[in-house]
């Protein structure tokens, strides 16, 4: 059994339990988490398909491995801003209800 194969039969395995998880989740933060395993076995199956080559006696492209960890950080990024977002919504929905006036802080 290659490395390329067994990477991208756990990439294939994350990106089974991602979709598992995406889809049977029940809050909004496990459906963030189940996103984030998907993206992870995408980005394992991307990268040991690039580096399939390379087992061959070529030499690996750099362009998918570029991709992989750009895609890396952008799912970083989008799970911070979802995760900020939903915090946000927990926090608004715990507030007591106001009306505007009193949120400006005009008198009734």
């Amino acid at each position: 059994m290659t490395d390329a194969l067994l990477y991208g039969l756990a990439g294939a395995a994350l990106a089974g339990a991602g979709t598992y998880g995406l889809l049977t989740a029940a809050g909004a933060l496990g459906r963030i988490l189940g996103f984030n395993i998907l993206g992870g076995g995408v980005f394992l199956i991307f990268g040991a398909v690039a580096r399939r080559g390379a087992g061959a006696g070529l030499a690996a492209d750099p362009v998918p491995q570029a991709l992989v960890i750009t895609g890396i950080v952008v799912a970083f990024c989008a799970t911070a801003l979802a995760v900020a977002l939903l915090l946000r919504l927990d926090a608004a929905r715990a507030a007591p209800d106001q009306d505007d006036g009193e949120k400006r802080g005009e008198a009734p």
